[in-house]
């Protein structure tokens, strides 16, 4: 099957409103500007495994963002091509430690915490282990409750080693790739009904960032 290319943009979104590493995907082209075709790929009903998808994205995963030649998978490499072919405004810092400590943030949130409520993680329990709800509930606010904990405590060194008391992003002063990845999975938990108390630097954060018309142009909802 040919590539699904841009209608009218440069870029199709093949994508779902509540899919996190999506929503990453949507925020970066809003805080950047940059326009989009979508395709609307639906998760609750499987078609992310039907043969037209699967011919665009082998792993049946969304989001895959199609160019005029190229199909990209995995948000964080969609992400890093789009800052690097839009540099402005800059998803990273320019400085090399800094750089580092904001995709080390990005990566505890996309990689450690973001992968274990993943959808065919819980349909995979279910199926196979006869998880309740209720269960397939604990083993979500479990993973997200451990990850937050110890993101919480890197931010509030964060803020102090950067010397700010501004709390207003993950690092400096603005949007960072740590900040796409926090907003989806902080969403993810309300949906969960994960408690959010505990966590104050997270919170703050969120709370500004959904005010920004890119967050809030992005948002599922």
């Amino acid at each position: 099957m040919p590539i699904n290319k841009p209608k009218v943009m440069d870029f199709c979104l093949h994508n779902y409103h509540r899919s996190s590493a999506a929503y990453r995907v949507r925020i970066a082209l809003a805080l950047k500007n940059i326009p989009s075709d979508t395709a609307t790929v639906n998760l609750l009903d499987g078609q992310q495994q039907s043969p037209e998808y699967l011919a665009i994205n082998p792993q049946g995963l969304v989001p895959a963002l199609c160019t005029e030649s190229h199909v990209l998978t995995q948000s964080l490499a969609i992400i890093e091509y789009l800052n690097e072919r839009y540099p402005s405004p800059a998803l990273l810092p320019e400085d090399l430690l800094a750089k580092a400590q904001v995709r080390a943030m990005a990566q505890q949130i996309a990689i450690d915490i973001h992968p274990l409520n993943n959808l065919r993680v819980l349909n995979y329990l279910k199926d196979n282990f006869n998880c309740s709800d209720s269960e397939k509930t604990q083993w979500i606010s479990h993973w997200i409750t451990q990850g937050f904990a110890a993101l919480e405590k890197t931010l509030a060194a964060q803020n102090k080693d950067v010397g700010s008391s501004n709390n207003a992003y993950c690092f400096g002063s603005q949007p960072s790739l740590a900040d796409i990845c926090l907003i989806p999975q902080v969403y993810n938990a309300k949906r969960f009904g994960v408690a959010m108390q505990a966590y104050p630097n997270i919170n703050a954060i969120v709370e500004h960032c959904n005010r920004l018309p890119a967050f809030i142009t992005a948002a599922p909802n």
